[in-house]
């Protein structure tokens, strides 16, 4: 299947570099000092319509921290109207009121990075005394008000208290939990080059990521590799272009891609594929090829 031929189901929208909290394992080196890039509103929107026009159905507000980006409701409302499925990844430790009449109006659901049942174990993690205290306030919050919502562990330190953050997650009543490792991107490349070989390798084969200023990526995580930019060519350009389709044939190539159908434990982030090595602090790794049966997640529940 050629790159034009190749639909693009999901995108993430980066609509802010700015985040509250100052993570070191943060693969887009968000903090206090990022910013809202050069992408204005309209700018936005208009990648909205170009979506929807490819007949993409699924999209997912992160940053920086998303809630944090005064346009969110906006944005949030226009995606909504124009037919699309919206989730957000916050971090979940400030949701103005405004946002959560937003969320509830337009069917959103949410997603939540959660490191502890501790307050001191996920605060280190975090870098933020009290985050753990107000992520888990406002997961309660989305829970009441019967928003879907699932939380990602990322195991990040070695004594990480991983299960029993998930068991304090489905006590919450968060129904799924998924998991990863670091990678090796951003602040917690340490100063190391980025590789294809630390992407999952599903990049670009149904997804792909726009930055705060136009950027193109292949994914999230594979932000070192840019595809074009919407502030230059229409995006319906981008993914159809040469270009993409030898990203996503060499990143394919690096990870010697089989056909898979799931993932135990299910991927921190839904819309990628298994991947390899697994992360044996969280759960046990099993990708089941296509001609398989699905498997249990090992992590926590899935519905």
């Amino acid at each position: 299947m050629s790159a034009a031929q190749k639909p693009l189901g999901f995108a993430w929208l980066e609509v802010t570099g700015f985040c509250n909290l100052a993570c070191d394992h943060c693969y887009a080196d968000s903090s206090p000092q990022g910013t809202d890039g050069t992408m204005t509103v309209q700018d936005w929107t208009g990648v909205v319509d170009q979506l929807a026009a490819m007949g993409t159905r699924n999209v997912q507000f992160i940053g920086g921290e998303p809630t944090l980006y005064p346009h969110l409701p906006e944005l949030i409302t226009y995606t909504h109207r124009a037919g699309l499925e919206i989730e957000v990844f916050s971090n979940m430790t400030h949701i103005r009121d405004e946002l959560w009449s937003t969320f509830t109006e337009c069917g959103v659901k949410l997603a939540t990075s959660y490191y502890s049942d501790t307050p001191q174990d996920h605060d280190k993690v975090t870098g933020l005394r009290g985050s753990h205290k107000k992520t888990r306030a406002n997961i309660h919050k989305a829970v009441d008000l019967g928003l879907p919502i699932r939380g990602g562990i990322v195991a990040v330190h070695q004594d990480q208290r991983v299960h029993e953050a998930l068991k304090d997650l489905t006590d919450l009543g968060v129904r799924q939990v998924g998991g990863d490792r670091v990678r090796a991107f951003g602040r917690a490349g340490q100063g190391t080059g980025p590789t294809v070989n630390d992407l999952c390798g599903h990049c670009a084969l149904g997804q792909c990521a726009i930055g705060p200023e136009g950027q193109v990526w292949p994914c999230v995580l594979g932000r070192f590799i840019t595809l074009g930019n919407v502030l230059k060519n229409p995006l319906a350009e981008i993914w159809g272009s040469p270009r993409t389709a030898r990203a996503r044939a060499e990143i394919a190539a690096a990870h010697g891609l089989k056909p898979a159908q799931s993932c135990t434990p299910p991927q921190f982030l839904p819309s990628c594929g298994p991947c390899g090595p697994c992360v044996p602090s969280v759960g046990h790794c099993d990708p089941k090829e296509a001609d398989s049966a699905p498997g249990r997640a090992t992590i926590g529940p899935t519905a």
